[in-house]
């Protein structure tokens, strides 16, 4: 996810964003003018990358922070959020290093580290997305047994593996899977290659098909669920409009994790460094959009991290929130 501007005319211009093609094209006579670096020095684009990345660090690290330092919020459900929350904050502080790195660190180790990051990062945060998919489906799937199985220990080793995942994916353009010695193998970000691009995408795509499948699981589940209390207490209209509630936000959530995730991915499958450098930020910004708006819908909703972070503004407890017990069924 690396926008990196490669250096040309002996790096007098590597800030132009005139020259954000450059490395995308075979034309290399071109010419650079001074008003072209007066009046382009820094890409917009970039600038937005930026933007993005600050308000993704500052709102993850209130939920990173509420969580560590509330000891009640240690149960399974909270350690995944955290874990969200802590991959959605380096992707922004990766965003952030990227802009530092692109405009005054211009050299290739600082690429390498930067890429490295924001891979790592937004793995870990989709794929903690889907082991909150999973979390959600098996306290529904096995409800009566869920508390005993799925312990604190359990979730810790889960993301455990996860984060060792991300972390080998992330260091393989350091360890020198790139595409710094041939410009040609590059994707449309660089310095991935297009065969290290190919395989992330299709790991999304993956991903995102199994949680798909899960969603589609656990709405059955909650309308055989909803049938079952309609039955027993004859509460039909209360359970139904309690269901169809529970799959509209289900709707929201898989649909704008598709919308943000699914272009940039399906570009990264069939584009490649020739392609014009506005299709690539058109495509990315959305998909780290992503992880401004995780927190939202899965932190900032949740009534106990509210209380939590009421608590920690105000030190007190609003009487409006609720103090009902909270599982990982709760959408």
């Amino acid at each position: 996810m690396m926008l990196s501007i490669p250096p040309v005319m002996n790096g007098q211009a590597r800030n132009s964003s005139k020259l954000s093609l450059s490395w995308l094209s075979d034309d290399s006579n071109s010419s650079v003018t001074t008003s072209d670096l007066a009046t382009e020095a820094v890409n917009p684009w970039d600038i937005a990358l930026c933007v993005v990345g600050t308000v993704i660090s500052c709102e993850n690290a209130i939920v990173v922070a509420v969580i560590f330092y509330t000891p009640t919020l240690r149960t399974p459900m909270f350690i995944l959020i955290g874990s969200l929350a802590l991959a959605d904050l380096l992707g922004g502080v990766g965003l952030i290093l990227n802009f530092i790195f692109l405009y005054l660190l211009n050299f290739e180790a600082a690429r390498l580290v930067s890429a490295a990051l924001l891979i790592a990062s937004f793995s870990a945060s989709v794929c903690s997305l889907l082991a909150i998919t999973m979390d959600r489906y098996l306290s529904l799937y096995n409800a009566l047994t869920y508390h005993t199985e799925r312990t604190t220990t359990f979730t810790y080793l889960v993301l455990f593996a996860i984060w060792v995942t991300c972390i080998s994916l992330g260091s393989l353009p350091v360890v020198g899977w790139n595409c710094i010695e041939d410009e040609t193998s590059c994707s449309v970000i660089k310095p991935i290659t297009k065969n290290n691009a190919a395989v992330l995408s299709v790991s999304f795509l993956l991903i995102f098909a199994l949680m798909l499948q899960l969603y589609v699981q656990i709405c059955k589940i909650a309308f055989r669920h909803a049938q079952q209390i309609a039955v027993q207490y004859h509460f039909v209209a209360t359970s139904s409009t309690s269901t169809r509630k529970g799959i509209s936000t289900l709707s929201v959530i898989l649909g704008t994790f598709a919308a943000c995730w699914i272009p940039f991915a399906i570009y990264c499958l069939i584009a490649d460094s020739s392609y014009p450098l506005i299709y690539t930020y058109v495509t990315v910004l959305p998909a780290t959009c992503n992880s401004v708006i995780n927190p939202i819908i899965y932190a900032y909703r949740n009534p106990d991290i509210q209380k939590s972070l009421w608590v920690a503004c105000c030190g007190c407890i609003s009487s409006n929130f609720s103090f009902r017990p909270r599982s990982s069924s709760d959408v």
